[in-house]
């Protein structure tokens, strides 16, 4: 049977964050390895997912030394990378871990590396494996030190679209009509763990979705003194720790313990909210939400860019054009945390032709271009597009798009600076899956929009005031900027 594209989803509703990896597979192969470049102990350096995931098995440390191969092998700029780096993160990781189960030993000391990868690897494992065989037969143990440990050496690549999903921290693809957190969403996402000048202070409440946050009473406009007993912003810094305790999305996430101050009467109290399922807001889970504006403007709202979006808001703009004439486009990526970049150059494809929307780069300096989807019919309708800093990944692609091209406006504040390259999978010995960017994202003037985000053309920021009171200072500008 022929390979056949999938796409894995891995979403949070109450942080906006989109996660789509494209893999090849098919439909009843198992997972296998490729034929390609091998460690020194015979396993396949880089493979591909393929077919239904087999069950995870204990990661080792031969699972740590594919990962470490691969990324030298496959990821955006291995090939001149300084493999010390990893190496020495992943021996930190490893003794902390070490210490915290009370097991540090004498001969847990980091060789000296020399910068030759190959001989460097082998004194690392050769360390490694000295120290795990002093330690007790604890087989829960020694994966927990080799879990960390690779979980140091991805952290190390310092990337947003890195990461290793394993079971012990990966939250389900689906929880079907439910979703799993708080039941909010703040003025701050989880993206301050990427790049922590995303924030401003004060941090505040600006949806609530259900579940523990809504049996609470919280409202929009609530402000966070503290998390935890710790600030989320201490001179003007965000502590990113405390900040991404709002997003919790796995079983084993601990109750999160809020102060918080209603602005509009005064009231200070505390409140603990347990992570569980709950039942959101129809609206607040729906991919792409649309109501026809005043003075026939039509306002589409994308939480992320998933499989069919861009059809999906067309139809959505033809609807309310029936019947009467449209004067104007809003699309409302706020929160939108990215997805598909076919579904952003199909939707870039209804505001022009024939333009370059991006490029991917490789280390040497070679470039791709993206290109707008031509097959589509041109709206021929002024846009304005609203962004925050939760606009990451494909949603950056499309602002910056948007804005180099000037197809529209933007308004509202910058985005996240989460855009460094398109992430690909790759399958490790125990069935847990690494990603990473082969290329990295340039914008259409070939300026670089990770770390720095999409400035909008009018900076309209959010305020706690304007969340309690229900009003949208962003939305009111992008409707007067088309009204005029």
């Amino acid at each position: 049977m022929a390979p056949e594209a999938a796409v894995v989803t891995v979403r949070s509703v109450a942080s906006g964050l989109v996660l789509l990896l494209t893999v090849a597979c098919t439909a009843q192969t198992p997972p296998r390895a490729e034929p390609g470049p091998t460690t020194a102990g015979g396993s396949a350096v880089c493979a591909p997912p393929r077919g239904a995931p087999a069950p995870e098995t204990p990661t080792t440390i031969d699972v740590v030394e594919q990962a470490y191969f691969c990324i030298l092998a496959d990821y955006y700029g291995g090939a001149t990378l300084d493999a010390r780096s990893l190496l020495s993160a992943g021996f930190v990781a490893f003794t902390q871990e070490l210490n915290r189960g009370g097991r540090d030993v004498p001969e847990a000391t980091m060789p000296a590396f020399t910068g030759d990868r190959k001989r460097d690897w082998a004194a690392f494992e050769t360390v490694y494996r000295r120290v795990v065989d002093r330690l007790p037969a604890d087989a829960g143990l020694r994966e927990k030190l080799a879990a960390a440990t690779l979980e140091a050496v991805v952290a190390a690549l310092d990337d947003d679209h890195a990461r290793w999903n394993h079971g012990r921290r990966r939250p389900p693809d689906s929880y079907d009509d439910d979703q799993y957190g708080l039941g909010l969403r703040a003025s701050a996402g989880p993206q301050v763990n990427v790049n922590p000048g995303t924030a401003l202070p004060p941090l505040f409440v600006t949806a609530v979705l259900g579940g523990p946050a809504k049996a609470a009473g919280l409202r929009p406009g609530d402000v966070v003194e503290s998390i935890d007993g710790s600030a989320p912003f201490v001179d003007g810094t965000v502590t990113p720790a405390a900040v991404t305790a709002l997003y919790p999305q796995y079983p084993e996430d601990r109750p999160v313990r809020l102060r918080l101050l209603r602005q509009s009467s005064g009231r200070r109290w505390t409140v603990t909210l347990k992570p569980g399922l709950y039942q959101p807001d129809p609206a607040a889970v729906q991919v792409v939400t649309s109501k026809l504006l005043e003075h026939g403007v039509a306002y589409v709202r994308l939480s992320g860019f998933a499989p069919d979006v861009a059809d999906r808001t067309l139809r959505a703009i033809s609807r309310m054009g029936g019947g009467r004439t449209l004067t104007g486009v809003v699309l409302d990526l706020r929160g939108n945390g990215g997805g598909s970049p076919d579904e952003v150059n199909r939707l870039l494809g209804a505001f022009a032709h024939d333009k370059v929307t991006a490029y991917q780069c490789a280390a040497d300096g070679g470039c791709e271009a993206m290109r707008t989807d031509d097959s589509v019919a041109l709206l021929g309708l002024p846009l304005v597009v609203l962004t925050d800093r939760g606009c990451a990944s494909a949603c950056e692609h499309f602002s910056s798009a948007v804005k180099d091209l000037r197809l529209g406006r933007l308004v509202g504040t910058r985005t996240a600076g989460a855009v460094s390259g398109p992430a690909q999978p790759y399958l490790l010995g125990d069935n847990t899956l690494l990603a990473f960017p082969s290329r990295h994202h340039l914008a259409p003037g070939r300026e670089v929009i990770d770390r720095v985000g999409v400035a909008p053309d009018y900076h309209v920021p959010p305020t706690p005031e304007d969340a309690a009171a229900g009003r949208d200072p962003a939305l009111d500008k992008a409707l007067a900027l088309l009204h005029g």
